[in-house]
């Protein structure tokens, strides 16, 4: 059973107890960011990147960090149980002002929240999820974890709608990530994932794949990536923290290569789950 203990501002108390200010910025104007972090065995997966990419996205939006690396420890760690893969969802918005004003109110404590979910696997994957694609039509600012997704809840609605799991965004004729998760594509025998930048999310798995790649001699490259050579790869991914690597293997109501997951998936999603075990 998951725990429903949530952490509050300095407090842990039941989810069903804890309550924010309706003058609170992140529900009036979407004015904060998140992190999410996977949990394997109890064990925070690449806890120091998550944080960075948190300090990142803070800076961004010119909201200062609450807590010190240790002191988030601290706090996240009495969510989690080690029986289960979990994530941690962690929020910070710029708190409660006293109206609501589009400026930048002076000398508000951030609101701090912190919750864990079980990890739920996602049914079929290993015979692959179908996609789709469209215009990116979102901000300026993807690279910033912002708490305002209205774009990418649309875009991911809009492939659920269709029957899909995930839509594949284009930009100028390129792809740049998932409407909530980054891209990959095998092609040419090479796997391919756009560069980053301030269209996609600088995603962790993302990096951790690369790596893995690096380290085991298949050949990758970050790299802008057509909408067109998109379309004749052999191989296409998606990977988030949740999730991990997903093969895509129908794209527009189009059978990619044979309609089944990949060898470089295959062989790549091993050495994922095995490098996760050497972590424990």
């Amino acid at each position: 059973m998951e725990n429903k203990t949530v952490y509050l501002n300095g407090q842990y108390l039941p989810l069903n107890e804890a309550k924010i200010s309706v003058l609170d910025r992140g529900f009036l104007f979407g004015d904060g960011v998140y992190e999410v972090i996977p949990s394997y065995s109890g064990h925070l997966f690449h806890f120091q990147d998550h944080l960075k990419r948190l300090e990142n996205s803070l800076a961004a939006i010119r909201l200062s960090n609450p807590h010190t690396s240790e002191q988030w420890l601290e706090i996240l760690t009495p969510l989690l149980d080690a029986n289960f893969d979990q994530y941690i969802y962690l929020q910070i918005t710029r708190g409660t002002a006293e109206k609501r004003d589009h400026a930048f109110p002076s000398n508000t404590p951030a609101t701090v929240f912190a919750m864990c979910s079980n990890i739920v696997p996602l049914p079929g994957l290993n015979a692959g999820v179908k996609a789709i694609s469209m215009d990116d039509s979102r901000w300026k600012l993807c690279n910033v974890k912002a708490i305002t997704l209205l774009g990418n809840i649309l875009h991911r609605q809009e492939a659920i709608d269709q029957d899909c799991t995930e839509a594949l965004l284009v930009k100028d004729g390129f792809v740049t990530e998932g409407a909530a998760s980054n891209v990959f594509a095998v092609i040419d025998g090479v796997l391919c994932t756009p560069p980053k930048g301030n269209d996609i999310l600088p995603g962790i798995t993302r990096d951790v794949i690369l790596d893995i790649a690096r380290r085991n001699n298949i050949p990758c490259r970050e790299e802008k990536i057509s909408f067109a050579a998109l379309q004749t790869a052999s191989e296409i991914w998606v990977t988030s923290s949740t999730r991990e690597i997903i093969p895509v293997v129908e794209l527009d109501s189009r059978i990619v290569s044979d309609g089944k997951p990949g060898p470089v998936w295959q062989i790549m999603n091993q050495l994922f789950q095995d490098y996760k075990q050497s972590l424990l």
